[in-house]
């Protein structure tokens, strides 16, 4: 058993936000909780005070807000941890209860190849048990890069998540394996009647959407009944994108991003007649690591706002977004910090916990409000 003594140091923040027509100043702290961890990679609340977390490297942690323990899991499985493959994501429905499903998305060993995995287990004491593999994607390739992997539920029992092209461009307009896309499952690993291709021959029944580079972030709104992703585009041209069944976003036909070896273009342009254009494209690009829609009451303004970690340009990024769901607003929050921001979570009371490349976790939460 493993007891961190967290540091007392409060790093308080005058940040100007952002709302709606006009401009407000809200004062706001940020507070360092955990430190000296690997890549924090996911987290998700199981209670008011627990946290389950992943870092990259394999481990699987839990998080006590009160005593500041932090434990590492049993019953984590072995994973393919190279270049950005390794545990990945891990979330839990928004009415979990204690002995429920927690979600993970990981990289598989496969045959010396890494495949992206979603997979649920249950918490029992301090280790993961009935560990359920729900679905092995069709998506190595012999590149160590690209492989999603977040996820979110709607409200009608189905969990989704995305998979990377896995540097293999013209996988993401295959359908024949699951690279480039985002998968749409029943909570027990089935396949839902009404997917979009279950009947088209020749393509994975498991797809929701295709043509995705590389999904980083992906939350459904519940209040308006959509599903949002955020995704890596090449040199330029990451991508905010309003998913719907069936469509096609176009990877690598058509981008807003360029070449990495020069100024070129990636593909025939930035549209084409079948294929969905971003709600919004980012150049040069901020590398996205994640995507939360914040609903709470903490920070009321910021309420059906979509806030991004920013991996690259070191940020956290606002999206104020209009009545139609068009970004209006954009705002770089944090950027003071000069941090890798990872994964984002929102606490039952509505403060932003956010972890960060360099292995640790903040949060940040109104000024003059008491810690767990």
């Amino acid at each position: 058993m493993k007891y961190w003594h967290l540091p007392a140091i409060v790093l308080l923040l005058l940040v100007t936000f952002w709302q709606g027509e006009g401009l407000t100043q809200e004062d706001f702290q940020v507070e360092q909780v955990a430190q000296d961890l690997g890549i924090p990679w996911g987290m998700s609340f199981l209670s008011r005070d627990e946290i389950i977390f992943s870092e990259r490297s394999g481990a699987i942690k839990l998080l006590n807000l009160g005593s500041s323990e932090i434990e590492t899991l049993a019953g984590a499985p072995r994973v393919w941890a190279r270049g950005q493959g390794g545990m990945l994501d891990v979330a839990v429905e928004p009415n979990y209860q204690p002995g429920g499903w927690i979600y993970f998305t990981y990289c598989k060993p496969d045959q010396g190849r890494g495949a992206t995995v979603l997979a649920r287990a249950k918490l029992h004491g301090k280790a993961l048990v009935n560990w359920q593999e729900l679905l092995e994607t069709l998506s190595t390739s012999t590149k160590n890069v690209h492989f999603g992997s977040r996820i979110a539920f709607d409200d009608m029992g189905h969990v989704f998540f995305g998979v990377g092209d896995r540097g293999v461009r013209a996988s993401a307009q295959d359908l024949s394996n699951h690279a480039g896309s985002i998968i749409r499952l029943q909570l027990d690993g089935s396949i839902p009647p009404d997917n979009p291709f279950i009947a088209r021959k020749n393509a994975r029944p498991e797809i929701w959407s295709y043509g995705h580079r590389n999904p980083q972030g992906i939350v459904f709104d519940y209040k308006q009944q959509r599903l949002w992703v955020i995704e890596h585009g090449p040199r330029g041209g990451d991508e905010i994108n309003l998913i719907k069944p069936g469509r096609n976003y176009g990877w690598p036909v058509i981008s807003y991003g360029k070449e990495y070896w020069g100024p070129v273009a990636v593909g025939e342009g930035v549209a084409k007649r079948g294929m969905e254009q971003p709600v919004k494209y980012y150049t040069p690009s901020i590398a996205p690591g994640s995507l939360l829609l914040y609903s709470g009451h903490a920070f009321p303004h910021m309420r059906g706002n979509l806030l991004a970690g920013a991996l690259k340009l070191r940020h956290l990024n606002r999206i104020v977004l209009n009545s139609a769901g068009k970004p209006a607003i954009e705002e770089r929050l944090l950027h003071d910090m000069g941090e890798r921001i990872r994964a984002l979570a929102q606490s039952p009371e509505g403060w932003i916990y956010f972890s960060t490349d360099s292995g640790r976790i903040m949060r940040m939460r109104p000024k003059n409000t008491s810690s767990p």
